[in-house]
């Protein structure tokens, strides 16, 4: 309960400041321009009208807002059933307050007025990755150029959170629903719920309480409560394989061979035909980049979390016409959906969008990679893959 309490204390000085205009003008700006009025944002969502309601999800509903000065803002609204959504809501203000950055969500304030507790955002019209990415109807609006942008731009918006920001911060739960459109289809980072604060020189801890997504989910965080940023680099490598493909990471309808997208994915690559795996609704696609964002996507998501690049690489790889890779070795692939192929696994839920909590936790050891792979966007050839459809 210390963060709790330490918010809701920081915010209700902020408050006070804000109330005493006689003492700092400049304060109160400041400090009320934080804070929204319920009766405002009651009226701004038609009463969190249903026609006004954008999505639901583990911390409760999304409404769409017009202010009246003409703003269009998202209203984050915590249920009031929900078990984890006091600390979910004081965490992710914490943590939003502290960062900027042009691929993350942008916080404009709060309102905790009662049992009222809401976040309130700027509002981005194209919805979620996920909206786009898995309907065949609307996948055709990301062809292979902006799917490439889509990728770099969760990168940086990674290696902001994890190297560049005022504090290391591990989202914990990166997927294509968390991932929102602006009206250019550029990606922001979205949903710190369960974002963790990593202060000083840390770079990982052992955590007895295990939240994210099966399937999403690194196995060493899953397994042992072992967090650190590669737990987001893993997340990260099976949303690139997820773009590449346009598929979700688990589909049983698609038959034993192919229902684990990660399974799937280094099996063709083992085979040299990585490239069977690139969405098969993209008219026109790059071939070397393609390859290279599956093989990212690979080298992301292996067992061994010291294998794995972090968001540096990975970014300067996107971004590089000339780069170097590791050979990806087995990745953690599992048989269906948050059941892990490790001995003394523990099997999770197979809802794609549930929160999952376990205890336990130790330490992995791990080991370095040994293999590398040389690649130039301007002078490999792939004419032995197939290179489109």
């Amino acid at each position: 309960m210390g963060l709790i309490s330490n918010l809701f204390s920081c915010l209700d000085k902020r408050l006070k400041r804000g109330a005493n205009a006689a003492e700092d003008e400049g304060e109160e700006e400041d400090s009320w321009g934080l804070f929204f009025e319920l009766r405002n944002l009651q009226i701004a969502t038609n009463f969190f009208s249903d026609l006004n309601q954008l999505g639901r999800g583990g911390f409760g509903p999304v409404y769409k807002g017009l202010m009246p000065n003409g703003q269009e803002v998202a209203v984050k609204k915590l249920s009031l059933d929900s078990g984890q959504g006091v600390r979910e809501f004081t965490n992710e203000v914490k943590l939003l307050l502290k960062i900027q950055h042009k691929n993350l969500v942008t916080l404009l304030g709060c309102c905790i007025e009662g049992p009222e507790q809401m976040l309130v955002y700027e509002y981005l019209p194209n919805k979620s990755l996920d909206f786009f990415l898995f309907d065949k109807e609307k996948s055709p609006s990301l062809d292979w150029t902006k799917r490439l942008q889509i990728v770099t731009g969760i990168a940086r918006g990674l290696l902001y959170l994890h190297e560049e920001a005022p504090e290391r911060i591990i989202h914990r739960d990166i997927k294509a629903s968390n991932i929102l459109l602006d009206d250019q289809l550029n990606p922001k980072i979205s949903d710190f719920g369960l974002g963790r604060l990593f202060p000083g020189e840390d770079t990982h801890l052992n955590t007895f309480r295990i939240s994210g997504t099966p399937g999403y989910m690194a196995p060493e965080y899953a397994l042992r409560g072992y967090l650190s940023v590669k737990t987001d680099v893993f997340s990260f490598g099976i949303l690139v394989l997820e773009i590449v493909s346009g598929r979700k990471n688990h589909n049983g309808r698609l038959g034993a061979q192919m229902a684990d997208l990660l399974n799937y994915a280094w099996t063709l690559y083992q085979a040299g035909k990585a490239l069977e795996l690139v969405d098969a609704s993209l008219d026109k696609y790059n071939p070397t980049e393609a390859a290279m964002c599956i093989q990212l996507g690979l080298l992301c998501c292996q067992a061994n979390v010291a294998d794995r690049l972090d968001m540096n690489s990975v970014h300067l790889t996107l971004s590089s016409d000339s780069f170097t890779l590791p050979k990806p070795k087995k990745p953690a692939t599992h048989g269906r959906i948050g059941r892990w192929s490790t001995t003394g696994s523990t099997a999770f839920t197979d809802k794609t969008n549930a929160t999952t909590t376990q205890t336990g936790a130790t330490k992995i050891s791990s080991t370095g990679c040994s293999f590398v792979e040389e690649f130039s966007r301007n002078s490999i050839s792939y004419s032995s893959l197939e290179e489109g459809r």
